[in-house]
């Protein structure tokens, strides 16, 4: 059975970017999930001083632990400011100095929603743009607008057309395993 590594760039606790992986997880028609809460990731701010003196903090050992397990990642971004969330990039900078190839070329699901019209756009396509550098594939991207009037606590994705777009998007991503 396929490992599949699902989670959220955001440590809110009603981030709806968690909301919106994990309903994605959902329509995963074979493998076992892990779901991870970047709240479970807590590290001191990255600085190479911090490095030095300290080392790598276990928390970015143990994410890439759940990376080297799985097959495959679905991720949904939140977006601040344009960009990732400050606790993402900063799980992202401590584990990514563990090895160069922090995602280990495994296939990824890239995501994002927002409550406005573009649906976190910026951050998925800087997303796109880099994580290439540090072994990520990403297979297939998906952005939710509009979070408030297309998703729902008890159905997940209301909007068939939106919904059909990232059927397919998972069929990709399970299609890459």
């Amino acid at each position: 059975m396929k490992e599949i590594l699902v989670f959220a760039g955001s440590t809110s606790r009603n981030s709806i970017n968690k909301k919106l992986v994990s309903f994605t997880a959902s329509l995963v028609e074979y493998g076992s999930i892990t779901l991870l809460d970047l709240n479970d990731f807590d590290m001191p701010l990255y600085s190479i001083d911090r490095e030095k003196q300290n080392g790598i903090p276990e928390p970015a050992h143990q994410f890439k632990a759940e990376i080297k397990k799985a097959q495959g990642i679905i991720m949904s971004l939140a977006e601040h400011n344009g960009s990732y969330t400050a606790a993402f990039k900063n799980v992202y900078d401590w584990v990514s100095r563990i090895q160069g190839n922090m995602w280990e070329d495994k296939p990824i699901l890239l995501m994002s929603t927002a409550p406005g019209g573009r649906g976190g756009k910026s951050v998925l396509q800087a997303a796109k743009s880099r994580l290439p550098f540090q072994g990520g594939k990403v297979v297939a991207t998906f952005s939710l607008p509009n979070f408030k009037e297309n998703f729902s606590q008890e159905q997940g994705i209301i909007n068939d057309e939106i919904l059909a777009e990232l059927k397919e998007k998972v069929s990709l991503f399970q299609d890459s395993l």
